[in-house]
């Protein structure tokens, strides 16, 4: 069975990640090589995002393409997965020993 892209949730989610970041669409526009309109129009579902956008809205959010579309995924642990692997990549190795043991105690 083939299963669509629920477009609405995924520009829920590129906004969410945005957000979070402190970016403004005019930041990842700008990042992207695009207007600022068609950043809205992804994230309020009023155009569906090319593939090679989305690619460059994920990199440019240092995020993964599995992550933005997570919650559409049958198995969400996976992305969620990654995308911890992916910002503890990023941590010194303080961090990243701190990381370990919260988790331990988790």
């Amino acid at each position: 069975m083939q299963q669509e892209i629920d477009y609405a949730k995924l520009g829920q989610k590129i906004k969410e990640v945005r957000q979070k970041q402190g970016l403004t669409q005019d930041n990842l526009a700008e990042m992207v090589s695009c207007n600022t309109s068609h950043i809205s129009n992804i994230e309020n579902n009023h155009t569906k995002v090319s593939l090679n956008v989305l690619l460059a809205i994920a990199n440019s959010l240092n995020t993964s393409i599995d992550f933005l579309l997570s919650q559409q995924y049958e198995n969400i642990s996976l992305a969620l997965e990654n995308e911890i692997a992916r910002a503890v990549a990023e941590c010194d190795l303080e961090t990243k020993e701190r990381i370990l043991r919260i988790i331990r105690v988790l």
